[in-house]
């Protein structure tokens, strides 16, 4: 991939999560080959689910893109991505969005452990099986605000909607 910066180029604040406005993101797969993409927040694990008509970076950029400026200011600085070709035009999304992308090394989704942790939990919704192309984005949106609702342990039985709030 095309200049592509490596996570180790990341900021401090988003490797010791004492800030928010640092995401992972990555698609999730269902049935015939359709997809939505995750975004969640390394700190506060405020999660965004965004429609998908492919995986292909000529709608997966537009589509985060228009998702960020409907973002809480508060979430939009960097994003840490796998290094699938749906974010090739990483560059394109930088300039649209101010966001800084960073991309994760070959094989080792540890380095996104928030994300992948978030969507083995959106499969209880989203199972393998499951079409997302069926899902208007306005499901979607329901689905992530039952998550940003539910208390997690990590946030001190806070939820990611409370923890964003408090971010202010």
């Amino acid at each position: 991939m095309s200049d592509a910066r490596p996570i180790e180029e990341r900021l401090q604040a988003a490797n010791d999560r004492s800030e928010s406005g640092h995401l992972e993101g990555d698609p999730v797969i269902g049935s015939n080959n359709s997809q939505v993409a995750t975004l969640v927040d390394r700190k506060t694990r405020f999660l965004q689910v965004v429609k998908l008509a492919s995986r292909r970076t000529t709608v997966v950029v537009p589509a985060l893109a228009e998702t960020y400026a409907r973002m809480d200011p508060r979430l939009r600085g960097t994003l840490t991505w796998d290094r699938g070709m749906e974010l090739a035009a990483h560059k394109r999304l930088s300039a649209d969005t101010g966001v800084d992308v960073f991309f994760a090394a070959p094989r080792s989704p540890w380095q996104r452990g928030t994300n992948e942790n978030t969507n083995k939990l959106l499969r209880h919704y989203l199972p393998k099986a499951t079409n997302p192309s069926a899902f208007s984005q306005d499901d979607l949106d329901a689905i992530a605000t039952k998550f940003n609702n539910r208390p997690r342990k990590c946030l001190g039985f806070r939820t990611p909607a409370e923890s964003v709030a408090l971010t202010g």
